[in-house]
Order: structure tokens, then sequence, then C-alpha cells
């Protein structure tokens, strides 16, 4: 959990978020990651910070809270100007907590993906700055051990690094199968893949590919799978072809496989100040030069600075819901993303789903009949105070249509994915409209269906669960500003009051499941098993295992062709390869993620490239467990990332090549 940065954007504080952390007032949120979540806060002079709340399960861990408080103590002996600084922790609170200085600014990573690689004197002081930033670092005994364009922020004065000291503690330590490992994979210096050892000259080895990423856009040890880029920091020689010659001869020390041959930070900032100063001097007159490093840095810095709105204290929170929240972490390893968190509204029945009136109880997800057959029309009603309570005939024709991109997303999305439906050929199903209702938080799809009991039955569940994964893919992926946490299906028939037929939370139900009978079994077709953060960040971990390493790799260049053979459906405007592309395996749960990093598609652009890659990670699969016996892997997902970090949009069980997507 890094980044706090983004551009000054500011989400909403999410229902369940503290109103003060510490000294702190909280004005909303800057992301969530698999640490915890990350706080746009005011201090009581008004300084803008970023508090980080630390998950409650891992606070209920001895031996990371006694981490986290040792690490806070090194971070809080480190200062410097191209560190961004620890103001205060408790890591001793019920929650523990620590708040740094809040930067504006992009990363690293997003100005290279979009603007393309830095150049000329702003590239030469991104090095020197960095560098410098080690060299505090390293000078108070902490190693930074996560040395990454996402940690780097691009402020208007120039680059700072993010989490000095704290990445150990903050991003967790992630066992493999070989041993203890952190960092992210492509950051990792060759002795700590061997040995598992990340002192300062790892760091050094970082910087080195953080500067050679910074100036071409490329890593120089390639991308794809982790075990495969693992084989190449530790065998290979780096690409560095595009780095100027003025820095290339000490990139290529600082990335020497044995770290004895490495520069220490201090050193190697000493020679990139030398070449920045030649720099200067082509940039600002020779006679008005700064004297200080520092000074040299902010006066040729031309980097386009971000967003950086102002932030202003919420307005008083809505006292209606008062129900217990969750955090849906999507994480980036190493890395921050925005999350999401949410509450049902009171007057949802246990586990959100819809509620039934006081005369009949409706099973789990299915709504009352007589909630919604009252006696009484929607226009009967429509004078009704409907701002508490399930959702009604009334309320859903109270909602509005779409307005405003985000809400359009969402219509045409569910519109989309409903009308692709196989229900059955017992089954007439014509999807009607989607609806909004702010106030209540809810989205309506109407519909009409004549089926028999059973394919009634099994067509409203497909339909709740489809509506279900467009909302979390829609709402929670690209637009999480929006309010909406529950979606309600409203039956139509000809001759009758709509009727409420479904209600649930589609951001507390992760798995979008269906209803159950009243045997308790469920009746709607969902995978026995659930992705996450946590096995996707087991998948981007290097491994040993031959076996894995080439289906990895075959899985993936076989993604990445399609992918491109598929750009014109995809509207893709590059050709894309292993840096946004990539496949890892989770042994804790056999399974195999592929993950895409690429940002610019659509919501029907991400689910025609998931399905693609869903089948190509099944077959991979089948393929392997035909050819080995012992091949343990026998499940798939596939995550994009987006503006709230990774969502994963398919996943299954590999049986046989004829279940899996085509």
């Amino acid at each position: 959990m890094s980044d706090n940065g983004s551009g000054g954007r500011v989400l909403p504080a999410r229902p369940g978020d503290p109103a003060r952390i510490g000294p702190y007032r909280v004005v909303g949120r800057l992301g969530a990651g698999g640490m915890g979540t990350v706080h746009a806060a005011l201090a009581p002079d008004g300084t803008r910070v970023a508090v980080k709340v630390i998950h409650p399960q891992q606070a209920q861990e001895p031996e990371f809270r006694a981490r986290f408080r040792r690490e806070v103590d090194l971070s809080s002996r480190v200062s410097g100007p191209y560190l961004v600084p620890l103001l205060a922790a408790d890591a001793d609170a019920q929650t523990p907590w620590l708040a740094t200085a809040y930067v504006p600014g992009p990363t690293l990573n997003e100005h290279v993906l979009a603007h393309g690689p830095l150049g000329g004197a702003s590239l030469h002081a991104l090095a020197t700055a960095t560098a410098r930033a080690l060299a505090d670092v390293h000078r108070a005994g902490v190693v930074h051990r996560d040395v990454k364009p996402q940690n780097v922020i691009l402020t208007p004065s120039g680059p700072r690094v993010l989490d000095f000291g704290i990445a150990h503690a903050a991003d967790g330590t992630s066992v493999t199968r070989t041993g203890v490992m952190t960092g992210t994979p492509g950051w990792i210096s060759p002795e700590q893949y061997r040995t598992g050892a990340a002192g300062p000259a790892g760091d050094v080895f970082a910087w080195g590919a953080l500067v050679a990423y910074a100036a071409t856009g490329r890593l120089p040890f390639g991308a794809g799978a982790p075990d495969v880029v693992a084989f190449r920091v530790m065998s290979g020689e780096p690409d560095l072809g595009g780095v100027p010659q003025s820095l290339r001869g000490v990139v290529e020390r600082a990335l020497a496989k044995d770290p004895e041959d490495r520069p220490s930070a201090a050193e190697a900032a000493r020679e990139c100040e030398e070449s920045l100063a030649v720099q200067a001097t082509q940039v600002v007159d020779a006679h008005a030069l700064p004297t200080l490093a520092g000074d040299v840095v902010a006066a040729v810095w031309d980097v386009p600075a971000g967003a950086d709105p102002t932030w202003h204290a919420p307005a008083g929170r809505s006292k209606r819901r008062v129900v217990g929240a969750v955090v849906l972490a999507a994480a980036l390893v190493g890395g921050l993303a925005g999350g999401a968190v949410a509450l049902m509204p009171s007057g949802s029945g246990g586990g959100g789903h819809a509620a039934a009136d006081s005369a009949t109880t409706a099973g789990p997800g299915k709504a009352s009949a007589s909630a919604a057959r009252s006696g009484a029309t929607a226009e009967q009603k429509r004078g009704a105070d409907t701002s508490d309570g399930p959702p009604t005939a009334v309320s859903w024709a109270e909602a509005r249509t779409a307005q405003g991109a985000g809400e359009h997303d969402v219509a045409q999305a569910m519109l989309h994915d409903e009308g692709t439906l196989d229900l059955g050929a017992g089954a007439a199903f014509t999807p009607g409209g989607v609806r909004f209702h702010p106030s209540r938080q809810e989205v309506y799809f109407s519909y009409r269906l004549s089926s028999d009991e059973a394919g009634t039955m099994y067509a409203e569940t497909r339909i709740a669960g489809t509506m279900c994964e467009s909302l979390r893919d829609v709402v929670l992926r690209l637009h999480p500003d929006l309010p909406y946490r529950t979606y309600v299906m409203v039956k139509e028939e000809t001759g009758r009051d709509p009727q409420v037929t479904w209600q649930d939370d589609f951001v507390t139900n992760t798995r979008c499941t269906g209803a159950e009978d009243d045997d308790g079994e469920d009746t709607g077709s969902v995978p026995d098993w659930q992705p996450g953060d946590d096995g996707l960040a087991q998948a981007m971990i290097p491994s040993t295992d031959g076996d894995e390493i080439r289906v990895a790799d075959r899985a993936a260049r076989n993604i990445i062709e399609r992918s491109n053979a598929m750009r014109r459906t995809l509207g893709t405007d590059r050709t894309l390869g292993n840096a946004q592309i990539k496949v890892g395996f989770d042994p804790g749960d056999s399974a195999m993620y592929v993950w895409s990093d690429y940002v610019r598609w659509n919501q029907e652009q991400v689910d025609t490239w998931a399905a693609m890659a869903a089948g190509v990670a099944c077959r991979a699969l089948v393929a392997q467990r035909d050819a080995s016996a012992n091949w343990p892997y026998d499940r798939y997902a596939v995550a994009e990332v987006g503006a709230s970090g990774y969502l994963m949009v398919r996943w299954g069980t590999a049986d046989s090549s004829t279940d899996c997507p085509a």
C-alpha cells in the first residue's frame, strides 16, 4: 500500500469510515490495498495528510503488529527532501495506523503509461532525486525493500519516494514454496531471489531498474510470468537500449549481479548530480544555476503536474445506513488501489436479500410476493414515503433513467449482459429497462419472463447473478464514486402490478451467489471457489517449478497473441505484450491467475478479452493435467486493473476442455 498521490483525486468517505483518526479529520479516501485503507485527512492546522489504516485482520496477528511497530520506529528516523515523511503513527491502537505527508502528482508508472518515458534534464533529475532519497534511507539504517515506479510520485517540484522503511511491514511478507520473499517481481535483486537477502545493495539494484524504466518505458529484464522474469534477473543481461550514455554507466553498475560490484546509493547520487549539472546548463543559464542539488532538481524539473483539487471537509453523514461494513480489497502487490466499503440499507433482510412484509417471510434472495402485491397500484401509492424499508413497486416507479456517463455505462453493460443470457429453451425472457434510485442506493432492472416454476427459479437466479456481476464490474472497477450498493429485480406481467422478485447487495455478495432453496442448497450456477487479492498476490510471486513456468509462459504467449489479433474488436491503441498481460500460480488454492494492466478498455471490451483469456487458461490447465497426473492446478481466474484496482472478471474450474469458455 503505497500510493498517496493519484493526482489528488479524493473519493468520498464510505459508510463505516472513521470520522477521525488520531488528530486527523477524515475527508475522504485515497484508496485501499492489501494492507488496508488510505484515508485523505486534514491536520488541525489544515495540512493535508494520508492516513493509512491497517486491516483489522492484520492487526490481530501479533507478528504483524510487532513488525509494524518496529518498522514505524525505524521510519521515524528517516528524513530527506525527496522522501515522503512519516508524521505520526499508533502501532498500539486497536487498529494500527500511520500518517504521512500528502504529496500530489501521478506515480512514475502512471506518467510513463500516459505520457511515455522521461528524457533530458527531467530524467537526470529523477535519477538524482531517487538515488539521494535512498541514500538518506540507508544512512538511517533502513532498507526500502520495494523500490519501483508505483512508489515514486512525480510532484510539481520533483520526485518523491514513498513507503521508505515500511514496505516490509506495509506489504507484509509473502512466503513462497522455497522461502520468504518481499518486494515485487521485476524489482527484486538477484541475491534476494537466491537467498532472500534484502539489503541496501538490493535497493540500488531496483533503483537501476527504475531509472532504466523511466528512460525507456520498458522493464530492463522484460515482463511475463514471475518465474521467467526471475530467471532473467538472475542469469540475463538488462536491456538498456535507450538509456542515455550520461546515465548508462551508473545504471549498468547498479544492475550488476554481484552486490559488491554495485555503487552505494550515495555514490550513485553523486554521479547523477554531476550529469544533472551538465544537463542543467542546457536548460538554465549557467550564471543563474542554483548551487544545491535539490534546487537544481526543482529548476530543471519539467513534468506535467496532475490535477490537485481542493480537499473539502465532508458533509454530515447519513444516519440511515447503520448496519456493519465490509472492505473489498483489490490489491496491487506493493501498490495502492482504490477500494470500496459498503453497507446494507436498514430494512434489508438477513444476508442483504429482499425483505418481506409483516405478513409473509420470503426465502433468501427472493422477495415476498405480498410485499409487491399489497392491493394498491404504484400510482395510488406514489405519494408514500419510500426512503426506508425494502424496495417495492413504488420505489421502482420513483426511480429514474440513467443520468451521467457512469450511470449510462451501468445501464448499457446490464442490458448487454442480460440480453445475452441463455436461460434454456423453455424460458421466454425479455429484458426491460434499468432505473436508478440514488437516495436509496438502488439500481433496478425490469424484465418479462414466462416459464414453469422450476424454470423461473433457475432463470431468475441466473438473471440476478448476471446483474450482480455487471454492477460489481462497472461500479467497483470503473465508477467507484457512484452511490449504488443494491440491485433490485422487478418482474413485469401484463394485467398485473410490477413485482419485486430479488434484492441483494452487490458489494457484500462478492461471489454474486444466487438464492437458496428450502433445503439450503444453492440454486445458482456459481463456482465453489472465489478468487481474491491474496491469491493474485501469490500468483505474482516467482516459483521455481519448471512445469509452472512452461505452462504460464505458453498461456501468456497465447493470450497476448490472441489479444493482438483482436485489436480492432478490443479497440487497443498499441501492441500488447508481457508488460500488460501476465500469468502466475497460487498454489494455496491450486489456481492459475491471468491479469491485465492495460487500462483503456471499456466494459464490453474487458468482458470480451476476459472471456478469451479464461478460455485459454482453462484449456491450458486441462492440457497439462492430461499430460501429467500430478498437475495440481484446476482453477483459473482473470483479473483486470481499473480505477479501483484489480477486479476479478471471470473465473472457474477446469474440469474438461468442453466446459471451458469458448
